[in-house]
């Protein structure tokens, strides 16, 4: 599950290309949320139960690919999706590997998504992938919709973003966490595996919020060694 106006080839490519031959006996199946990439239309609906609605879709579209069991893998924005599904739908969700992702926003995040809200002041490295898939005015539309839709959980639902689910997910879970990630504050690590049931934790000491493509080999390596345990 892919981050913020995400894609399956801008965010899981070494993913897509390399876990297969580490799990020849899984199906890796990457997807665009609605309104993301090339799951467009339709366009994108926000509102605060954006993520909510994500879980669910991707719910309906394993079923109706005839995989109602599946283990799920999620990185930032698609972390928090994952969380609720796991949460939501315990019969369905076997294992969950998250990064870069919280059940709750708190102050400096709300100030980190507002610093990046302008993308003209982006890294070109950044912001052009983006841009090739929505288009230069579209995208930085788009991203200023993202920024309002997740900083409305913090004023209008004190940050919650699935703290509720969270506390009913019973799927083993592993969390890999980049030390140095500017994104997410440090203390959504123990929040999560206090509460957690069956949790699972490795950090990447220099890693930064893209482990999964900064550190492609090795992360890949021990998402497989997880999902491949018995």
């Amino acid at each position: 599950m892919p981050g913020a106006l995400g894609s399956a080839w801008t965010d899981f490519k070494p993913q897509i290309e390399h876990l297969p031959k580490l799990l020849p006996n899984y199906t890796v199946i990457a997807w665009d949320p609605p309104g993301y990439g090339k799951s467009i239309p339709p366009k994108r609906q926000w509102g605060l139960d954006f993520f909510n609605n994500d879980a669910s879709c991707a719910l309906d579209l394993m079923k109706t690919l005839g995989r109602p069991k599946f283990s799920i893998v999620g990185w930032s924005d698609g972390g928090i999706t994952g969380l609720i599904a796991a949460g939501r739908y315990t019969d369905n969700v076997e294992k969950l590997i998250i990064w870069g992702a919280g059940a709750y926003l708190v102050p400096e995040e709300v100030e980190a998504f507002k610093n990046i809200r302008d993308v003209s002041k982006w890294s070109a490295r950044m912001r052009e992938p983006m841009e090739k898939v929505y288009g230069v005015d579209r995208f930085a539309e788009l991203w200023g919709e993202w920024v309002d839709a997740a900083t409305a959980f913090y004023t209008d639902r004190n940050g919650d973003f699935c703290k509720e689910e969270v506390e009913k997910i019973k799927a083993p879970t592993f969390i890999l966490h980049g030390k140095k990630d500017p994104m997410i504050a440090a203390e959504h690590i123990p929040y999560l595996k206090e509460r957690l049931k069956d949790v699972r934790y490795h950090e990447f000491p220099e890693g930064k919020h893209n482990i999964h493509l900064r550190y492609a080999e090795e992360f890949n390596k021990l998402v497989a060694g997880f999902l491949l345990e018995k």
